[in-house]
Protein backbone atom coordinates (compact mmCIF):
# COMPACT_ATOMS: atom_id res chain seq x y z
CA UNK A 1 0.00 0.00 0.00
CA UNK A 2 1.70 3.79 -0.76
CA UNK A 3 2.32 5.89 1.72
CA UNK A 4 0.04 9.05 1.01
CA UNK A 5 1.13 10.92 4.49
CA UNK A 6 1.08 14.85 3.96
CA UNK A 7 -0.35 14.55 0.30
CA UNK A 8 -4.08 16.59 0.08
CA UNK A 9 -7.02 14.87 -1.75
CA UNK A 10 -9.99 15.98 -3.53
CA UNK A 11 -12.91 13.50 -3.99
CA UNK A 12 -15.93 14.50 -5.65
CA UNK A 13 -19.17 12.35 -5.44
CA UNK A 14 -17.82 10.57 -2.62
CA UNK A 15 -20.32 9.69 -0.33
CA UNK A 16 -21.54 6.38 -1.86
CA UNK A 17 -20.14 4.06 -4.24
CA UNK A 18 -16.64 3.84 -5.85
CA UNK A 19 -16.13 7.69 -4.41
CA UNK A 20 -16.74 6.39 -0.71
CA UNK A 21 -13.99 3.67 -0.97
CA UNK A 22 -11.63 5.82 -2.81
CA UNK A 23 -12.08 8.79 0.02
CA UNK A 24 -11.51 6.21 2.37
CA UNK A 25 -8.71 4.16 1.39
CA UNK A 26 -6.68 7.36 0.20
CA UNK A 27 -7.40 8.34 4.51
CA UNK A 28 -6.38 5.64 5.38
CA UNK A 29 -3.00 5.72 3.30
CA UNK A 30 -2.76 8.79 5.43
CA UNK A 31 -3.88 11.24 3.02
CA UNK A 32 -5.67 14.60 4.15
CA UNK A 33 -9.13 13.96 2.46
CA UNK A 34 -11.28 16.53 1.37
CA UNK A 35 -14.96 14.46 0.63
CA UNK A 36 -17.49 16.82 -2.04
CA UNK A 37 -21.03 15.71 -2.10
CA UNK A 38 -24.51 17.35 -2.63
CA UNK A 39 -25.71 16.46 0.50
CA UNK A 40 -24.58 18.32 3.58
CA UNK A 41 -25.88 16.24 5.94
CA UNK A 42 -24.15 12.93 3.92
CA UNK A 43 -20.91 14.82 3.65
CA UNK A 44 -20.80 15.04 7.64
CA UNK A 45 -22.14 11.38 8.07
CA UNK A 46 -19.05 9.94 5.44
CA UNK A 47 -16.53 12.13 7.08
CA UNK A 48 -17.45 10.95 10.48
CA UNK A 49 -17.75 7.39 9.29
CA UNK A 50 -14.29 7.95 7.70
CA UNK A 51 -12.01 9.30 10.25
CA UNK A 52 -13.86 6.54 12.87
CA UNK A 53 -12.71 3.51 10.16
CA UNK A 54 -9.30 5.22 9.67
CA UNK A 55 -8.45 7.38 12.69
CA UNK A 56 -7.01 9.57 10.06
CA UNK A 57 -8.61 12.82 11.06
CA UNK A 58 -7.77 14.97 8.49
CA UNK A 59 -10.72 14.27 6.43
CA UNK A 60 -13.19 16.94 5.59
CA UNK A 61 -16.35 17.77 4.30
CA UNK A 62 -17.05 20.56 1.94
CA UNK A 63 -20.34 20.03 0.28
CA UNK A 64 -21.74 21.17 -2.63
CA UNK A 65 -23.95 19.88 -5.44
CA UNK A 66 -21.68 20.25 -8.77
CA UNK A 67 -24.42 20.18 -10.92
CA UNK A 68 -24.51 23.95 -10.15
CA UNK A 69 -21.51 26.04 -11.79
CA UNK A 70 -21.81 28.37 -8.75
CA UNK A 71 -21.39 25.70 -6.30
CA UNK A 72 -18.18 24.63 -7.96
CA UNK A 73 -16.55 28.09 -7.72
CA UNK A 74 -17.63 28.48 -4.10
CA UNK A 75 -16.24 25.17 -3.50
CA UNK A 76 -12.91 25.56 -5.42
CA UNK A 77 -12.90 29.02 -3.50
CA UNK A 78 -13.27 27.47 -0.11
CA UNK A 79 -10.40 25.06 -1.16
CA UNK A 80 -7.86 27.61 -2.24
CA UNK A 81 -8.86 29.87 0.88
CA UNK A 82 -7.74 26.22 3.22
CA UNK A 83 -5.15 24.29 1.84
CA UNK A 84 -1.94 25.45 0.16
CA UNK A 85 -1.71 22.85 -2.74
CA UNK A 86 -3.71 20.13 -3.86
CA UNK A 87 -2.08 16.45 -4.54
CA UNK A 88 -5.18 14.64 -6.12
CA UNK A 89 -7.79 15.68 -7.55
CA UNK A 90 -10.15 12.35 -8.32
CA UNK A 91 -13.36 13.72 -10.38
CA UNK A 92 -15.97 10.99 -9.64
CA UNK A 93 -19.19 12.67 -9.42
CA UNK A 94 -21.70 11.56 -12.41
CA UNK A 95 -25.17 10.37 -13.04
CA UNK A 96 -27.30 9.30 -15.46
CA UNK A 97 -31.02 10.95 -16.09
CA UNK A 98 -33.41 8.91 -18.04
CA UNK A 99 -35.65 12.50 -18.64
CA UNK A 100 -34.10 15.60 -19.37
CA UNK A 101 -33.83 17.52 -16.18
CA UNK A 102 -31.81 20.81 -16.11
CA UNK A 103 -29.04 22.10 -13.46
CA UNK A 104 -29.42 25.55 -11.84
CA UNK A 105 -28.03 27.50 -14.35
CA UNK A 106 -30.50 25.55 -16.84
CA UNK A 107 -27.72 23.30 -18.51
CA UNK A 108 -28.68 19.57 -19.23
CA UNK A 109 -28.15 17.90 -16.07
CA UNK A 110 -25.93 15.18 -17.43
CA UNK A 111 -23.58 17.41 -19.13
CA UNK A 112 -23.69 20.00 -16.57
CA UNK A 113 -22.69 17.46 -13.71
CA UNK A 114 -20.93 14.52 -15.02
CA UNK A 115 -18.39 16.87 -17.79
CA UNK A 116 -18.64 20.86 -16.77
CA UNK A 117 -18.15 20.18 -13.15
CA UNK A 118 -14.72 18.21 -13.81
CA UNK A 119 -14.02 20.58 -16.25
CA UNK A 120 -14.44 24.18 -14.36
CA UNK A 121 -13.53 22.31 -10.95
CA UNK A 122 -10.20 21.52 -12.22
CA UNK A 123 -9.37 24.75 -14.10
CA UNK A 124 -10.09 27.00 -10.99
CA UNK A 125 -8.03 24.07 -8.78
CA UNK A 126 -4.94 24.26 -11.39
CA UNK A 127 -2.79 26.68 -9.49
CA UNK A 128 -3.71 24.59 -6.52
CA UNK A 129 -2.65 21.37 -8.14
CA UNK A 130 0.61 22.88 -10.22
CA UNK A 131 1.83 24.08 -6.67
CA UNK A 132 2.05 20.18 -5.22
CA UNK A 133 5.33 18.81 -6.24
CA UNK A 134 4.08 15.83 -8.46
CA UNK A 135 0.15 16.62 -8.70
CA UNK A 136 -2.32 13.70 -10.32
CA UNK A 137 -5.73 14.70 -11.72
CA UNK A 138 -7.95 11.63 -12.31
CA UNK A 139 -11.60 11.81 -14.43
CA UNK A 140 -13.68 8.69 -13.91
CA UNK A 141 -14.79 7.95 -17.01
CA UNK A 142 -17.05 4.87 -18.57
CA UNK A 143 -16.65 2.10 -21.26
CA UNK A 144 -20.11 3.95 -22.58
CA UNK A 145 -17.44 6.36 -24.37
CA UNK A 146 -17.26 4.14 -26.40
CA UNK A 147 -20.70 4.38 -28.36
CA UNK A 148 -21.01 8.24 -27.22
CA UNK A 149 -20.39 10.75 -29.65
CA UNK A 150 -20.30 14.82 -29.20
CA UNK A 151 -23.18 16.60 -30.61
CA UNK A 152 -21.42 19.68 -31.11
CA UNK A 153 -24.81 21.26 -32.11
CA UNK A 154 -26.83 20.39 -29.74
CA UNK A 155 -24.57 18.84 -26.72
CA UNK A 156 -27.96 19.65 -24.59
CA UNK A 157 -30.41 17.46 -25.93
CA UNK A 158 -32.31 20.64 -26.40
CA UNK A 159 -33.46 20.42 -30.56
CA UNK A 160 -33.55 16.13 -30.67
CA UNK A 161 -35.06 13.72 -28.57
CA UNK A 162 -33.59 13.19 -24.97
CA UNK A 163 -31.80 9.90 -24.32
CA UNK A 164 -30.50 9.31 -20.80
CA UNK A 165 -27.96 7.02 -22.07
CA UNK A 166 -26.72 8.96 -25.36
CA UNK A 167 -26.42 11.97 -22.95
CA UNK A 168 -24.66 9.99 -20.42
CA UNK A 169 -22.16 8.23 -23.25
CA UNK A 170 -21.27 11.96 -24.56
CA UNK A 171 -20.67 13.04 -21.15
CA UNK A 172 -17.99 10.16 -20.43
CA UNK A 173 -16.41 10.84 -23.83
CA UNK A 174 -16.16 14.65 -22.81
CA UNK A 175 -14.73 13.42 -19.53
CA UNK A 176 -12.09 11.37 -21.68
CA UNK A 177 -11.29 13.94 -24.49
CA UNK A 178 -10.98 16.52 -21.55
CA UNK A 179 -8.22 14.59 -20.18
CA UNK A 180 -6.43 13.70 -22.98
CA UNK A 181 -6.75 17.33 -24.21
CA UNK A 182 -5.95 19.14 -20.50
CA UNK A 183 -2.73 16.40 -20.34
CA UNK A 184 -1.23 17.82 -23.74
CA UNK A 185 -1.78 21.63 -22.06
CA UNK A 186 0.19 20.34 -19.14
CA UNK A 187 3.12 18.53 -20.47
CA UNK A 188 6.18 19.45 -18.77
CA UNK A 189 4.83 20.73 -15.82
CA UNK A 190 4.43 18.15 -12.64
CA UNK A 191 0.81 17.41 -13.29
CA UNK A 192 -0.34 14.46 -14.54
CA UNK A 193 -3.92 13.47 -16.35
CA UNK A 194 -5.63 10.47 -17.01
CA UNK A 195 -9.09 9.00 -17.44
CA UNK A 196 -10.32 5.06 -16.76
CA UNK A 197 -13.13 2.99 -16.77
CA UNK A 198 -13.85 1.67 -13.38
CA UNK A 199 -16.25 -1.28 -14.88
CA UNK A 200 -19.89 -1.91 -13.92
CA UNK A 201 -20.32 -1.21 -10.61
CA UNK A 202 -23.41 -2.50 -8.33
CA UNK A 203 -23.50 1.31 -6.66
CA UNK A 204 -26.53 3.78 -6.36
CA UNK A 205 -25.64 4.82 -9.58
CA UNK A 206 -29.31 5.37 -11.40
CA UNK A 207 -31.08 4.88 -8.84
CA UNK A 208 -32.34 8.27 -8.52
CA UNK A 209 -34.19 7.73 -11.44
CA UNK A 210 -38.03 6.35 -10.29
CA UNK A 211 -40.48 3.88 -11.39
CA UNK A 212 -38.77 0.91 -14.30
CA UNK A 213 -35.41 2.65 -14.60
CA UNK A 214 -34.72 2.47 -10.68
CA UNK A 215 -35.76 -1.31 -11.44
CA UNK A 216 -33.42 -2.25 -13.94
CA UNK A 217 -30.75 -0.40 -12.48
CA UNK A 218 -31.15 -2.32 -9.53
CA UNK A 219 -32.09 -5.58 -11.23
CA UNK A 220 -28.42 -4.59 -13.23
CA UNK A 221 -26.10 -3.76 -10.24
CA UNK A 222 -27.06 -7.83 -9.29
CA UNK A 223 -24.41 -8.68 -11.90
CA UNK A 224 -21.64 -6.21 -11.15
CA UNK A 225 -18.55 -5.52 -9.70
CA UNK A 226 -18.52 -4.51 -5.74
CA UNK A 227 -17.90 -1.15 -5.52
CA UNK A 228 -14.77 -2.19 -3.64
CA UNK A 229 -13.85 -3.90 -6.82
CA UNK A 230 -15.10 -0.98 -9.03
CA UNK A 231 -12.58 1.44 -6.70
CA UNK A 232 -9.32 0.04 -7.56
CA UNK A 233 -8.12 1.64 -10.38
CA UNK A 234 -9.25 4.71 -9.25
CA UNK A 235 -7.12 4.19 -5.88
CA UNK A 236 -4.15 3.22 -8.20
CA UNK A 237 -3.93 6.31 -9.92
CA UNK A 238 -4.24 8.29 -7.19
CA UNK A 239 -1.74 6.77 -5.18
CA UNK A 240 0.80 4.40 -6.93
CA UNK A 241 4.39 5.38 -7.67
CA UNK A 242 4.20 3.15 -10.48
CA UNK A 243 1.75 5.46 -12.82
CA UNK A 244 4.15 8.71 -11.65
CA UNK A 245 4.66 10.75 -14.05
CA UNK A 246 2.47 8.92 -16.52
CA UNK A 247 -0.44 10.97 -18.55
CA UNK A 248 -2.62 10.97 -21.35
CA UNK A 249 -3.88 7.55 -21.02
CA UNK A 250 -7.29 5.51 -20.64
CA UNK A 251 -7.07 2.83 -17.55
CA UNK A 252 -9.02 -0.01 -16.38
CA UNK A 253 -8.44 -2.73 -13.89
CA UNK A 254 -5.16 -0.66 -13.06
CA UNK A 255 -4.14 -1.11 -16.88
CA UNK A 256 -3.84 1.59 -19.89
CA UNK A 257 -5.97 0.88 -22.77
CA UNK A 258 -6.65 2.24 -25.96
CA UNK A 259 -9.81 4.53 -25.44
CA UNK A 260 -12.55 4.82 -28.27
CA UNK A 261 -11.33 6.31 -31.81
CA UNK A 262 -13.53 9.53 -31.46
CA UNK A 263 -11.87 10.11 -27.85
CA UNK A 264 -8.23 10.81 -29.87
CA UNK A 265 -9.56 13.23 -32.34
CA UNK A 266 -7.36 16.13 -31.40
CA UNK A 267 -9.31 18.52 -33.30
CA UNK A 268 -12.70 17.40 -31.56
CA UNK A 269 -11.00 17.42 -28.40
CA UNK A 270 -10.20 21.44 -29.39
CA UNK A 271 -13.87 22.50 -30.18
CA UNK A 272 -14.86 20.81 -26.93
CA UNK A 273 -12.58 22.56 -25.07
CA UNK A 274 -13.58 25.77 -26.53
CA UNK A 275 -17.40 24.69 -25.75
CA UNK A 276 -16.52 23.93 -22.71
CA UNK A 277 -14.53 27.04 -21.81
CA UNK A 278 -18.00 29.14 -22.78
CA UNK A 279 -20.03 27.10 -21.19
CA UNK A 280 -18.47 27.19 -17.95
CA UNK A 281 -18.05 30.71 -18.38
CA UNK A 282 -14.14 31.25 -18.14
Amino acid sequence: MSDLQGKICVVTGATAGIGLVSAQRLAQMGATVVVVSRNPRKCDEVVEAIRRQTGNSAVEAMPADLSSLNQVRAVARRFLDTYPRLDVLLNNAGAIFTSRQVSAEGIEMTWALNHLSYFLLTHLLMDALKAAPSARVINVSSDAHRIGTIAFDDVQFSRRRYSGFGAYSQSKLANVMHAYALARRLEGTSVTVNALHPGAVATNFGKNNGGLWGRLFELFSRFTLSPEEGAQTSIYLASSPEVAGVTGQYFYRCRPKPSSPASYDVQAQERLWELSVEMAGL
